[in-house]
């Protein structure tokens, strides 16, 4: 119960903290009246109190409210009041409704009282936050808690750093969410910019006639795809078979928070936030789940009751089947059963939920169908998978090695009933992807695995060659971590950690959003390693690929503003600053705050698109201050930056030691010593002053020069007597020593030219006999060389063009 006592201990100390903060804002603004912060509607909507909810004067008692709300969901893992939008919230608050009860089987009746205490819509009989803490229940180790917490709370010294080890103190971003679609014959991605005005993509998908999108409001908009020419079932769900060619909001599901959809062959499902599922479109498979008792085709979202009390996690759609997986996690499935891609171990058609039997020791965390199968993933990342099988794309075929090193490739044409991908068994699934001929998958590490067809080099592998098992991808994204992936008909998309979006596979009708350059073959290029598209720098939140067609979202960052504190007299916002024109040098002010801004900017793509975005290409000159510049180029008369010159003033004076000492105790003592700042000066004025043994030219670096003034010399705080004298003898030997070298340098490179002048001589001598020899030598060694096979061309050999043999081996 340690952190019900944590969280009840920090209510009085949030009291005060508030009180701290009403009278700064009553002695800010005099004229405002104190009840103003009593009656204003602030904090979370589902933590709100009654009293907050009806508008009315509230105390303290309202956080007592929102601690019951806290510990009431940690206890039943829900909200304790939940609803679809703000209006219904409040009045389930003031009515008192809750969600679900606390279960008295697994926790003790005095907890779930003082949690109904807390909840009372009365707040004078709430409990304060001294009498929940009296309470036996959190007695219990109260005062060791306390003591806790004043430790943690004490006021601690931190040593003074010579570095600067601050953390920006907050970070403000904004950025753009867009969304793009491209294929169906359109290469060139088309932003789509009609959604209405605000509203930004939360979920996207993609099917073989239309596409779908989840806003964040949890608004559904759907519109056909760009092949056109296709008839329409009512998968739009707006009330007609008309082909809306724009993205068109379900006004029929209009106050329903949509939290998630997918698209079929010609039909859509989607789910809420409350768990419930609405479906329309054909019924020719009974997708709709109906028994179809709505007709063939519905227009209209339709609710099925089947989940009106076993709410819905998620749902996948295939080409002409469904399955779901509930809160509970368990599996339901119906609509076209042929090779048993519903995992009822039948291949018979089902037009109502059918629940799967899956293993008890399985929890299943996702469902995902491809066109004519269905993957389920578990929470330590084992792949189940039933349906076809064709070119192993569901990774269900084996090869066996058997007792005399004799190996046997097992092949499973389809299955009927979920069966463990064994080959995937090697590594930790957390995201599957099927497509329609192969699939890919990303596991925990961020590695991408494809398997199935390669006939097009949808398999990113390099080559189009069959391909038996798991292909683990390396090349142009090796080292990388895929965060998002998806496959439809032939080719692949991914996205990468490090904002880069790769396609590959069939580049025909513009799968893969080639620019006119890059399809110098034709339109119907091949390409087997991923290959870079979009330019750089967007995230991509949400992906998908249903046939010809691939639809995602893009986040670009707008502005982005740095707040740091200047009171260490050094920071990254100071020098960024002084880059820009008017800006102030390297020192930093006083105790303020400064803003850090950097936009980015574009580069406009000759395509159209949205290719070549840079962000934060402003130039190499932000990094080095104007006063290092200035150091650096003339060599001005202080070459010490402004940021060590204030450091070194902040510097503590540790005294030099008044005797001297030999040459090994200046050099183990140098380490120690910090010299104070007008030594420094000394030594930089002994550097800068003429050499009397100038080196030849080139020779060496400008070194100290041994004439050179003693820094202290001449002033009455130089002790008596100074280490330069030392350093100064030390200086003129290793000067000889460098002259020495360097004459020993020119005579070994004499040497060197006479040895090389020699050599040449008898080449000469030894061409004219031996030319004729070389020569035949020459030809036949070329000969060898053409017999022996070429190294492979891995780029090359990675485009093809669609029907010639070469990218078309059998399978």
């Amino acid at each position: 119960m340690a952190w019900q006592r944590n969280l009840i201990l920090s209510i009085p100390w949030l009291r005060q903290f508030s009180i701290l903060i009403k009278q700064i804002f009553r002695s800010l603004f005099p004229g405002l009246a104190y009840r103003h912060l009593h009656t204003q509607l602030v904090g979370t909507p589902y933590y709100m109190s009654p009293e907050l909810c009806q508008g009315v004067k509230y105390n303290f008692k309202s956080d007592i409210w929102a601690v019951g709300c806290v510990i009431f969901e940690l206890l039943t893992l829900k909200r304790t009041f939940d609803a679809t939008n703000p209006l219904n919230l409040c009045v389930k608050i003031v009515q008192g409704i809750r969600a679900m009860e606390v279960d008295s089987s697994q926790y003790s009746l005095e907890l779930i009282q003082m949690v109904h205490e807390c909840l009372d819509q009365d707040p004078e009989q709430r409990p304060t936050a001294d009498e929940l803490l009296d309470r036996p229940l959190l007695r219990k180790g109260r005062r060791e808690m306390e003591e806790k917490v004043t430790l943690l709370n004490a006021p601690t010294k931190r040593p003074r750093s010579s570095t600067v080890t601050e953390a920006p103190i907050a970070v403000v971003t904004s950025r753009t969410s867009e969304v793009y679609v491209w294929g169906g014959g359109k290469s060139t991605p088309q932003k789509l910019d009609v959604i209405k005005s605000g509203c930004s993509a939360r979920q996207v998908c993609a099917g073989n006639t239309h596409f779908a999108v989840v806003t964040v409001e949890k608004e559904l908009y759907t519109w056909v795809n760009m092949q056109g020419g296709t008839k329409l079932h009512g998968q739009l769900g707006h009330g007609d078979k008309a082909s809306y060619r724009q993205p068109k909001h379900v006004e029929k599901l209009q106050g329903k928070a949509i939290r998630q959809v997918s698209c079929g062959e010609d039909f859509t499902v989607c789910v809420t936030d409350e768990g419930q599922l609405y479906a329309f479109g054909s019924d020719y498979y009974g997708c709709m789940g109906v028994d179809k008792a709505a007709g063939p085709e519905v227009l209209e979202p339709m609710q099925l009751d089947f989940f009106l009390n076993n709410p819905v996690e998620q749902v996948s759609c295939g080409d002409n089947h469904v399955v779901v997986l509930t809160r509970n996690k368990e599996v339901y499935s119906w609509g076209c059963g042929e090779y048993g891609r519903l995992g009822l171990d039948s291949e018979e058609d089902y037009y109502t939920p059918q629940k799967v039997d899956v293993p008890k020791a399985l929890i299943i965390v996702a469902v995902q169908c491809g066109c004519d199968g269905t993957f389920l993933l578990t929470q330590s990342g084992k792949v189940l998978a039933c349906g076809l099988n064709e070119a192993n794309k569901l990774g269900l075929n084996q090869c066996m090695s058997g007792i005399i090193n004799h190996e046997a490739y097992h092949e499973v044409p389809y299955t009927t009933s979920f069966t463990l991908a064994k080959q995937l068994s090697f590594y930790k699934i957390r995201t599957i992807a099927p497509g329609k001929t192969h699939t890919a998958a990303i596991d925990e590490r961020g590695r991408l695995l494809t398997f199935g067809c390669n006939k097009c080099g949808q398999l990113g592998v390099g080559n189009y060659k069959k391909r038996l098992g798991i292909n683990l991808l390396g090349g142009p994204l090796g080292g990388k971590q895929v965060i998002r992936v998806s496959c439809g008909d032939e080719f692949t998309i991914a996205a990468t950690d490090d904002n880069h979006i790769f396609a590959w596979g069939n580049g025909g009708n513009g799968r893969l959003a080639m620019t006119p350059a890059e399809r110098t073959h034709g339109s119907d290029i091949c390409t087997s390693w991923p290959r870079p598209i979009f330019g750089s720098l967007h995230h991509v939140p949400d992906l998908s690929c249903r046939g010809w067609h691939t639809i995602l979202i893009v986040e670009k960052v707008l502005n982005s503003k740095t707040i740091r504190s200047n009171s260490s007299g050094l920071s990254i916002g100071t020098v960024v600053q002084s880059s820009s024109p008017g800006g102030g040098g390297g020192g930093g002010g006083g105790g303020g705050e400064e803003e850090d801004s950097q936009q980015e900017s574009e580069t406009p793509d000759p395509s159209g698109g949205f290719r070549g975005t840079m962000e934060a290409d402003r130039g190499m000159e932000g990094l080095v201050s104007p006063t290092e510049a200035m150091g650096i180029s003339s060599g001005a008369s202080s070459s010490c930056p402004g940021w060590l010159r204030k450091e070194l003033e902040n510097a503590e004076f540790i005294p030099m030691p008044d005797s001297p000492s030999p040459l090994s105790a200046v050099f183990s003592e140098s380490e120690k010593d910090t010299l104070p700042y007008e030594e420094l000066q000394g030594l930089k004025v002994a550097s800068e002053a003429p050499s009397e043994h100038k080196p030849p030219e080139g020779a060496w670096p400008p070194r100290l020069n041994p004439a050179g003034a003693c820094p202290g010399k001449g002033t009455p705080s130089s002790p008596p007597s100074c280490a330069c004298s030392t350093l100064r003898v030390e200086v003129e030997r290793l000067q000889g020593l460098v002259l020495d070298c360097l004459a020993e340098q020119q005579k070994l490179q004499q040497e060197n030219f006479q040895i090389f002048t020699q050599l040449q001589k008898l080449n000469k001598k030894l061409e004219g006999g031996q030319q004729m020899g070389m020569h035949s030598k020459g030809t036949q060694t070329a000969k060898e060389e053409m017999e022996m096979d070429p190294k492979p061309d891995l780029d090359s050999d990675s485009w093809c063009l669609l029907g010639t043999d070469s990218c078309r081996p059998s399978l």
